[in-house]
Parts: C-alpha cells; sequence; structure tokens
C-alpha cells in the first residue's frame, strides 16, 4: 500500500468527520434519554455497593492480582490508570442506546504527598477550574452553595479534527465517607452547544438539537487517603449522538476518544496542580 493509498485513506476519514461535524443537527428524543437514565440506574445501583464495602472502593483495588500490580506500579510511576467500562442490565444483555451512544470510562491517579482535604479543597474551588484545566476550561463560577452541595458552570473547549465549545452547569454534591474516603457524584443539568464562539455572531444552539458531541455527563469521583497519598477515581457516563452505521469504523475512534482524552487530562491536571504546590510548600 503506497502513499496514494494512505492519502485517499486520510481524505475519506476527514470527509466523514466532516459529514458529523458539520451536517444537519442531531436532536435528542426521548427514549435515548430513558436508555441513558436506565444505563445509568444500574451503573448507580454497583456504585452503592462499593461505598457499602460490598467490594473494593477503589477500581483498581477490584482488579485480578497482575492486573493490579501493573496498575500499582503505573500509579507509582506518575501514571493516569484509564479503562473502559460498560454496564449491563440484571439479565447481563447489553443497554440498547437508540440514536445515541454512552462513553464510560474509569480513571486513577495517585497523589503523593497531597492530603484528602487539600485534594478536595482543589475540587471545590470552581472559580479556578479555567486556570488549572486550561485549555478545556474556558470559563469556571461558583453558582451556589449549600453546604456540601455546589452549583458550578464551565465552559468546555474540546478538539479533536473539529472543535467543539459547550456552555454547562452541574449539580455536585461532597459525600465524606470517612475520615480518609470521599464520594464526589457531579451531574451537568445544563449542556448548550455554543455556534460561533468568540465572535459577534456568538450564540447557544438550541438544548438537544446541536451537533450531539455531548448530551449528558455524569462524573462520580472517588477519594482514598492512604499513608501521605491521596488517589483520585473519575468515573465518567456521557452521552453523545449515535453514528451512522455507514460511517461508524470511521467516525467511533473520534467520537469515544473525546472522553477518554478528557478525563485523561482531567485527572493529570489535578495531580499536577497540587504536587506543585505540595513541592512548593515544602
Amino acid at each position: 500500500m503506497g502513499p496514494r493509498y494512505h492519502h485517499r485513506l486520510a481524505a475519506i476519514v476527514l470527509l466523514a468527520v466532516s459529514v458529523v461535524a458539520t451536517g444537519h443537527a442531531a436532536e435528542l428524543q426521548k427514549r435515548t434519554i430513558e436508555a441513558f437514565d436506565r444505563y445509568v440506574a444500574a451503573t448507580e445501583a454497583r456504585m452503592a455497593g462499593e461505598r457499602a464495602g460490598d467490594s473494593p472502593f477503589l477500581w483498581v483495588d477490584r482488579q485480578p492480582e497482575l492486573d493490579r500490580a501493573d496498575a500499582d506500579e503505573r500509579l507509582r510511576t506518575g501514571g493516569v490508570v484509564i479503562e473502559p467500562l460498560e454496564t449491563r442490565d440484571a439479565t447481563g444483555d447489553e443497554i440498547d442506546i437508540p440514536k445515541g451512544m454512552v462513553h464510560h470510562w474509569v480513571g486513577t491517579v495517585r497523589i503523593p504527598g497531597v492530603t484528602l482535604d487539600e485534594t478536595l479543597a482543589l475540587v471545590r474551588d470552581y472559580e479556578r477550574y479555567a486556570e488549572v484545566y486550561t485549555p478545556n476550561v474556558r470559563r469556571s463560577a461558583l453558582l451556589d452553595r449549600d453546604g456540601a452541595r455546589f452549583r458550578s458552570s464551565l465552559q468546555l473547549y474540546m478538539k479533536k479534527v473539529v472543535s467543539v465549545v459547550l456552555n454547562t452547569e452541574y449539580d455536585v454534591e461532597f459525600q465524606m465517607l470517612d475520615d480518609h474516603r470521599a464520594w464526589v457524584p457531579s451531574y451537568a443539568t445544563r449542556i448548550v452547544e455554543v455556534a460561533d464562539p468568540d465572535t459577534p455572531e456568538e450564540r447557544e444552539k438550541p438544548v438537544g438539537n446541536d451537533r450531539g458531541f455531548l448530551w449528558r455527563l455524569n462524573t462520580y469521583c472517588s477519594f482514598e487517603q492512604r499513608q501521605s497519598d491521596t488517589y483520585m477515581q473519575c468515573e465518567s457516563v456521557s452521552l453523545s449522538r449515535g453514528v451512522p452505521f455507514m460511517l461508524g469504523a470511521l467516525i467511533k475512534p473520534f467520537v469515544t476518544g473525546i472522553p477518554r482524552e478528557t478525563l485523561t487530562f482531567t485527572l493529570e491536571a489535578a495531580r499536577r496542580h497540587l504536587t506543585d504546590n505540595a513541592d512548593a510548600g515544602s
């Protein structure tokens, strides 16, 4: 296969991506939302058992011995351990999402020399998200706080061949399970794609009637302090438009790559910021 073949293949891939990226808007349907809600309910039922102690709290500790040893080594040397997950129904069957795709990932980092309180302080500091998580977060604000419950807004930026800007809002609750573990679920309550960002024509597209890169986003972060280190695990469950069957093999890697790369970036940025502050303090 010579250069001509590879150039032709690259052109086909770019054309296919542009069809989804710039074509007609996808409409979020009621049956898609209902299927996603079933997926989330089954996923949260599993998480309840982990918080109750029915199984290990962190994903890495639930893996077979050899896999767990490999994950521990990667975490010890500063890596991010990230894997795709899939929730199935009570009978073991796949949960079908008509006209949509679920992206389900879990990622973990070890933050050496940083306490649980210090880690949670960063997570609660929504005003600084645009600084800590740039360029993925362009603007950030704390909208409201009621005890352990927070409402925040973030303007997100994602790029993979094409770029997308989203205005989003979240409900977040910080739950202390004991003196060394915390669980923080976050639910996006508003996701709106921005058309023509940073231009005089900038405007929000109709909710659920856009290019469909992100329609729903739930993030569940688990924190555990072990001696002088804190482990930060985030499990994200998001919903995007479905991919046309004829373009699936070409488009799916691009669409599924965004959630994975975003989660990896978020964990790396949090660890880097916390460890840099710890080094400066010492």
